[in-house]
């Protein structure tokens, strides 16, 4: 076996430390660069600044092919496959913000031997902008399609690799493909535009899945139905498939919120008004709301109540709480009056300055203490082996449960004198089959 191509990564956040990582594991030699020297120092000492599992272990398991460094020159001497995973957040227009890929292009300059390859995300006609006005330097569109809690796992076997170049970064794009190979994936070679699209594209549609199920749940309450059942028998046709059938209180993270609206104002910009990504949002919005409705029911007005909320991360297995549905609820709920009790096992302390006023709790069993009500947030696995009958029980002033994710055992909850109320499901329903609909 030949040497393998070495690589450098700009940007050693969530994205940057998987595809680092990943691409050592895999024999490449790495640079890995960011500009905060605080974090590269810790990352010289071992300590991954950021929860993902599988993550630490492959950065030490590759610790000497894997660098971190600050300098700019170093990296460009090292590989001439440059990885750009810097942040593009949304502004306040609602576009991407592209200032720190404009700092990598400022600092990388144009030369013809590198090529800037773009797994953050960008809009559709960055690549052909930044081709325009950098000829010399070669561009490669390789967006990510990682989810938090399985990036190791996404990266080293994914669905497919898009690789998106123009005809002057043939070459460069032959080279990026093959970094590829030893994965046995699917590999979609495309222009730079398309490859940017696909990206915005399927994390879009994922999100309307969602806002869909979760609008049949909601006419199921009305109806009577179980969406956990309708979601199982849509599941099972091959045209739909059973992934992002789970209905809850709508999507978060980095990833989702930020995209969706990217596409849609994109779409506006252009001239065109994407109307079902306006109902998406509008629906994962008012999702929300719902289970203020849902608390409101039992208790009336939410002045002085003690609501518990349990799980901040926007999923499990992540300590993301970006855009995460835990802290819109918290702030209605203080908008209510309530007062706000919070737990989550690997997100709590990092989100106490995000939720002030609140009540961030080192156990679930002290978050439900003296709680009016509680609502399940993120599937936590413990939150479902939780002592709710016994202990749980007796720390709540009202057992009084809202599960936001249909995760835990309505039937066996109900059984025990709580008021149960899941999502598309009658109050005090049946327990939902768990583990048929993974989502992202």
């Amino acid at each position: 076996m030949g040497e393998r191509e070495p690589i450098g990564v700009i940007g050693a956040g969530w994205v940057g430390l998987v595809t680092a990582a990943c691409f050592s594991e895999l024999g490449h030699r790495v640079v890995c660069r960011d500009i905060v020297a605080e974090k590269v120092e810790s990352l010289r000492r071992g300590e991954v600044p950021i929860y993902e599992p599988g993550l630490a272990d492959t950065i030490t398991r590759n610790a000497e092919r894997l660098t971190f460094t600050t300098d700019m020159d170093e990296l460009r001497d090292g590989a001439q496959l440059l990885f750009c995973c810097v942040d593009t957040p949304p502004t306040y227009s609602g576009d991407a913000d592209l200032s720190r890929v404009e700092r990598v292009l400022a600092e990388l300059g144009d030369t013809p031997d590198h090529a800037l390859v773009m797994k953050s995300t960008v809009p559709v006609g960055t690549g052909r902008s930044i081709a325009r006005r950098h000829p010399e330097l070669g561009y490669v569109s390789n967006p990510e399609f990682l989810k938090e809690g399985t990036a190791v796992a996404d990266f080293m076997h994914p669905d497919r690799v898009v690789v998106g170049a123009g005809e002057r970064s043939t070459a460069f794009a032959d080279r990026v493909a093959a970094l590829y190979e030893p994965l046995a994936a699917p590999i979609v070679r495309t222009d730079v535009a398309s490859a940017e699209m696909i990206k915005l594209a399927s994390n879009a549609f994922l999100a309307t899945k969602i806002s869909f199920i979760n609008e049949i749940a909601n006419v199921s309450e009305e109806l009577g139905a179980d969406v956990t059942e309708v979601a199982r028998g849509m599941g099972l046709d091959t045209r739909i498939g059973p992934k992002f059938l789970q209905a809850g209180i709508g999507y978060g993270g980095s990833c989702f919120p930020k995209d969706v609206s990217a596409l849609k104002q994109l779409a506006g910009n252009s001239g065109y008004h994407f109307q079902l990504l306006t109902a998406v949002i509008e629906v994962n919005e008012l999702q929300k709301r719902r289970t203020i409705s849902k608390l409101q029911k039992h208790l009336g007005s939410l002045v002085g109540k003690e609501i518990a909320l349990l799980g901040l991360a926007f999923k499990p297995e992540t300590d993301d709480v970006r855009e995460a549905t835990s802290l819109v609820l918290a702030a209605r709920l203080q908008g209510e009056g309530a007062q706000v009790r919070v737990y989550d096992p690997v997100a709590g302390r990092k989100a106490e300055e995000l939720l002030p006023g609140a009540h961030v709790c080192d156990s679930s069993l002290e978050a439900l203490d003296g709680a009016d009500g509680a609502v399940l947030v993120t599937e936590w696995p413990e939150f479902r082996e939780l002592d709710w009958a016994g202990e749980g029980k007796r720390r709540m002033a009202h057992p009084l449960v809202v599960d936001g994710r249909n995760f835990l055992d309505g039937e066996a909850l109900s059984a025990a004198g709580y008021a149960y109320e899941g999502v598309g499901r009658a109050a005090d329903g049946p327990s939902p089959r768990s583990g048929l609909f993974p989502q992202r």
